[in-house]
């Protein structure tokens, strides 16, 4: 019952076998030799001998027979080389574009160097400009000091003196007068008195007892030329100055000195208000002699200014 089955089944083998071996010859055996052809195949589907196809197995290795090293070996390789590429002529146009090139080249180094010129150029007269406004800043301050010159040569000066009375013998008086070009107005007149040794022991700023408002002189208006008196002194003050007789038998043997010195302040009346006020520094020193004494101008600098 199951026989004719099996035996059609057997014939569909058989009838299938050499198609299958065929094809799983690889395509690679006729790519590696192009020049050999392939056999042909029997009508009957019989399968080809080992002699006449490489193993498959080693074709898909990559190796070959001795047959076919030794026709790879005896073939000749001939290498090919291309022929170099032709040059091409210039045309015009490859002249105009290097002409232009050479052109732009020239005129870009005159524009450099122009620009240079003028660089150099601003930098002399940066230079030149510099110097004038110097020039002119120092003359500026030369007219200012000029100025300030002439000013103060027509503003008043204050300036204190010593001189003898003629009438009394041992007497002085302290005289300030207006040697300037202008009226001065004296608002106040401040003075003291110090015993000292010399002149390195009084203070270094001069100090002032202060004065009730009763005390203070009326100001005084002084032209140009004129004078007035601010202190008076006489030799018969000198005890009541001293105030006690070891003081006054130092000032008499020179073993101290007794200072006088004083402040004035006074106004400019032709300056402005914020330059008006002025001040004038004095000092004396007074030199006990037998028969007569004297009074000279001294003291250190903080003692003789003017402002």
């Amino acid at each position: 019952m199951f026989r004719e089955p099996v035996k059609l089944l057997a014939l569909l083998v058989l009838a299938t076998a050499p198609v299958t071996l065929s094809t799983q010859v690889p395509p690679s055996s006729s790519a590696a030799h192009p020049s050999s052809t392939p056999a042909p195949r029997s009508a009957t589907n019989t399968r080809p001998s080992p002699q006449s196809e490489p193993d498959s197995s080693a074709v898909q290795n990559g190796a070959t027979t001795p047959d076919q090293s030794s026709q790879a070996s005896a073939t000749p390789q001939i290498i090919v080389n291309p022929p170099p590429a032709p040059q091409r002529e210039w045309d015009w146009r490859d002249r105009v574009a290097w002409g232009s090139g050479v052109v732009l080249a020239i005129l870009g180094y005159i524009g450099i160097m122009l620009g240079l010129r003028t660089l150099k150029s601003i930098d002399r007269h940066l230079l030149a400009s510099g110097a004038t406004s110097q020039a002119a800043l120092e003359s500026a301050s030369a007219a200012l000091s000029l100025a300030e010159a002439i000013a103060n040569s027509e503003r008043p000066w204050i300036v204190v003196t010593v001189e003898p009375f003629l009438t009394m013998e041992n007497s002085f008086k302290v005289m300030a007068s207006n040697r300037g070009r202008s009226p001065a107005r004296i608002v106040t007149s401040l003075d003291q008195t110090k015993i000292a040794v010399d002149e390195t022991h009084l203070p270094a700023t001069p100090e002032f007892d202060k004065k009730d408002p009763v005390d203070e002189h009326e100001p005084i208006v002084l032209l140009p030329g004129e004078a007035t008196g601010i202190w008076a002194f006489n030799r018969e003050d000198l005890p009541a100055i001293c105030k006690s007789s070891e003081v006054l038998k130092k000032v008499e043997r020179w073993h101290e000195t007794l200072f006088l010195y004083g402040r004035i302040v006074y106004l400019d009346l032709n300056a402005p208000p914020e330059k008006q006020e002025h001040e004038t520094f004095w000092c004396c020193r007074y030199i006990h002699g037998e028969k007569s004494s004297a009074l000279v101008m001294a003291g250190p600098p903080a003692y003789n200014k003017h402002t």
